[in-house]
């Protein structure tokens, strides 16, 4: 549950976490106070999940911030975010990754992608199925966007109560990142990251190989809907 501040949510999530974990605070939704009470506690990897409100915390918050980009992406709004994002979490097709690749080229940065797994049984969210995604990598166009490169998976679970299939889930996801690896990836270091694990699941997730959890409302409390 979430403690008195900020700070003491941090210090809680953190304390549950193994060295090969980081973990990225999802501020979506919170204002810049909140942000900066994380930030002057040591947090500096921060999740977003829409295009216009991450730009402008962006513009007013300190530059040593680690952006993350974790919710779904419209191709016509990737130009906006790649000139500052540290890593896109939520590449769901190969359109998708080819207009990164575009833009990150044309400014002249690299900028790391996982590949969105779709695991959950909700069917409103995006991403590749397991036999889609091996077929996008076997194909292997990815391997020309050196400004895009690939670094990892990621996956949401099942929004449901039973911890069993929850983790069955994230060992699914777990097992195809390590089939990916080995057949795709096996001379290549930087592919490494398991992007998988929120508020009521990361202590799931570090069991079945997350190197990344997304954490939000263990942090800051529940979201105020209204700010922008």
């Amino acid at each position: 549950m979430c403690h008195k501040t900020i700070r003491e949510n941090l210090q809680f999530v953190s304390s549950q976490l193994p060295h090969s974990t980081r973990l990225v605070a999802v501020s979506k939704y919170h204002p810049t106070s909140m942000i900066m009470e994380a930030y002057e506690a040591g947090q500096r990897i921060f999740g977003e999940n829409h295009v216009q409100e991450v730009v402008k915390k962006y513009e007013q918050l300190p530059a040593d911030i680690e952006w993350h980009f974790i919710g779904h992406l419209q191709t016509n709004k990737v130009r906006q975010i790649v000139p500052f994002v540290r890593m896109i979490h939520s590449v769901d097709t190969p359109h998708l990754h080819t207009q990164i690749e575009k833009e990150a080229s044309r400014v002249g940065r690299v900028i790391p992608c996982l590949l969105q797994l779709h695991l959950a049984q909700e069917d409103t969210k995006f991403g590749f199925t397991i036999n889609e995604a091996w077929d996008y990598l076997t194909q292997g166009t990815w391997r020309q966007m050196s400004h895009a490169p690939l670094a990892g998976i990621m996956c949401m679970a099942s929004h449901v109560d039973d911890e069993k299939q929850i983790a069955d889930e994230f060992e699914r996801a777990h097992q195809f990142f390590l089939d990916a690896k080995n057949t795709f990836f096996a001379q290549d270091p930087t592919f490494r990251e398991c992007s998988w694990g929120m508020s009521e699941d990361y202590h799931i997730a570090v069991r079945h190989g997350s190197t990344l959890v997304r954490v939000g409302s263990r942090i800051f409390g529940e979201r105020d809907y209204g700010q922008k």
